[in-house]
């Protein structure tokens, strides 16, 4: 049984909380739910917590860039929180471009930081 990523809504904001290390199955799995699930709503911005990620493999940084992107492309805003330096590493090194992403510590300063963004 594939374990499925929560995507919470909240206003125009989706939140996603990853909670555990992505084998390749979950991450197309999350792909799909989250741009199906922004199409849904009509969500304006996505908030996508990496605390609890400790590393990826270039296959999972890959999905996690392209799902950026994607979002990007289907207007929302994106923040990512929580990034460890580990995966901000391997981001990096693989080349995998965050433009127009904005950072933040923490999900609470993520949620600040997009609903500023919103406003303007």
């Amino acid at each position: 049984m594939m374990t499925r990523i929560p995507i919470l809504k909240l206003n125009d904001v989706l939140i996603v909380s990853i909670q555990w290390e992505l084998d390749d199955q979950t991450a197309i799995q999350f792909q799909e739910d989250l741009l199906n699930k922004m199409h849904e709503t009509s969500a304006l911005g996505v908030v996508i917590d990496l605390t609890p990620i400790d590393f990826i493999d270039s296959f999972i940084a890959k999905v996690l860039g392209d799902v950026i992107n994607m979002t990007g492309l289907m207007g929302a805003k994106v923040v990512i929180t929580g990034i460890q330096p580990a995966v901000a590493i391997t981001l990096i090194e693989l080349g995998i471009r965050l433009n127009n992403v904005m950072t933040a510590l923490d999900l609470e300063n993520g949620l600040d930081k997009l609903y500023k963004e919103l406003e303007a």
